[in-house]
């Protein structure tokens, strides 16, 4: 019998505003500082399309990083396997935003999901565009997938990233150095950073997720991308997508993810459902302390993972 998810969602957030340790939000941009860590929202959109809301989840917060899962279905979209040649498919063991593993490895990112990995992505979606047009395209895919067309960037935020992305910036000319970004470092910048500024609510978020739990289709719309891509984002969302906490996410939850210093998390259980959490509050690792809390109790209570056969 398949679990009662609004029944789940509600004890779930009812467990979370008990919590006392809340974490600590994201004070290094000034945008995200102000943001109250009580928040506390969850979406879950399973296989057949069924909806269950909990707490904040219909309001719209910075996604952050999560939203790099959209640039890099885009970008695979443009160049496809080619995009391995600039980017690898390891987890860092290193924060999101370090520059050390690159001097040592020739100007290629361990992953997407890193900041310098995510960078390339934008430069790679960039081409033939301007800065304002790359940004455009990809937020014309992310609303249809969401099929909202209320997503929008947060111009507060991306003004907040581009005068303090100061290490972002750093990432960038190094690879540049390394002949691994090819537009100007200005241009790509801008483009990141507005697509870091991409603000949704967690129903938003788990109805754009819908394509990698439904084998890369999307219900009413079609394909979006091949079953064999999507098993593959997904298997990077599970190995890279908690930085270096990534092994952690995966042992305690068991389902490919993707967070944001924006304190949302993307979990996908493929065949299954769409998740998303938010809660603004970050553990030591960058990733919402709560987000990560509710989806091991939900993990828990559904038996659902990709390590599990459990219906």
């Amino acid at each position: 019998m398949p679990p009662d998810l609004q029944s789940i969602v509600d004890e779930i957030v009812a467990a979370m505003a008990t919590e006392e340790a809340r974490g600590k939000v994201a004070t290094y941009i000034p945008g995200l500082a102000t943001v109250s860590p009580a928040h506390f929202g969850m979406a879950v959109v399973s296989a057949d399309g069924s909806v269950a809301l909990g707490g904040d989840a219909e309001l719209p917060f910075s996604t952050q990083s999560v939203s790099k899962v959209f640039a890099l279905t885009m970008a695979l979209g443009k160049v496809g396997d080619q995009l391995w040649a600039r980017v690898g498919r390891e987890p860092s063991g290193n924060a999101f935003n370090s520059i050390v593993q690159l001097e040592a490895e020739q100007g290629i990112p361990r992953n997407p999901f890193i900041n310098a990995g995510a960078i390339v992505v934008a430069d790679v979606n960039l081409a033939g565009h301007q800065p304002r047009e790359a940004i455009g395209e990809l937020l014309r895919f992310i609303r249809f997938l969401a099929d909202d067309e209320d997503i929008h960037v947060d111009e507060v935020i991306a003004r907040s990233e581009t005068e303090t992305g100061f290490r972002n910036i750093a990432l960038a000319n190094y690879m540049r150095a390394f002949g691994n970004i090819h537009h100007p470092v200005e241009r790509v910048t801008g483009v990141y950073f507005h697509q870091c500024a991409i603000a949704m609510s967690c129903l938003q978020l788990a109805r754009a997720g819908r394509y990698l739990m439904l084998d890369g289709l999307l219900p009413d719309a079609g394909r979006v991308i091949s079953a064999r891509r999507a098993r593959r984002i997904n298997a990077l969302m599970l190995t890279c997508g908690h930085y270096d906490a990534s092994g952690d996410f995966a042992f305690r939850i068991g389902m490919p993810g993707k967070s944001g210093v924006g304190g949302g998390i993307l979990a996908v259980v493929p065949g299954k459902a769409s998740i998303a959490v938010w809660s603004p509050g970050l553990n030591a690792s960058g990733n919402s302390q709560l987000g990560t809390k509710a989806l091991e109790h939900f993990a828990r209570l559904t038996g659902w993972s990709v390590f599990s056969s459990r219906d």
